[in-house]
């Protein structure tokens, strides 16, 4: 390693049930999925910790831990809290990831 800081853009994997999830959304919802995901793997912070730190997302967009009892595990809100994605983040040394747990729009 060359003590280079590892950031964005971030590896981002899907369980097969959010990939088939995803996969069967109308085209609409899966291009507000991509964007979703887009900004996921873009962020400085996957967490997005610390107050309004998720402002800079695009509009319609939100994260929140989905419960404080879990550590971890968050939901990034889109097209105006329609869909979400859930996930958690890994954040080794020397391949941090997400991993995308869940997919729904409704």
């Amino acid at each position: 390693m060359t003590g280079e800081s590892i950031g964005p853009p971030w590896q981002a994997d899907w369980t097969k049930a959010a990939e088939v999830a995803r996969d069967a959304l109308p085209e609409q919802a899966r291009s507000f999925v991509a964007a979703a995901r887009a900004e996921l793997v873009t962020a400085r912070d996957p967490y997005f910790r610390g107050i309004d730190a998720d402002r800079d997302l695009a509009a319609g967009m939100s994260v929140e831990p989905v419960q404080y009892t879990r550590p971890g595990e968050h939901v990034l809100y889109f097209d105006y809290g329609r869909g979400w994605l859930r996930y958690h983040f890994t954040p080794r040394t020397t391949d941090p990831q997400i991993v995308i747990d869940e997919c729904f729009w409704q």
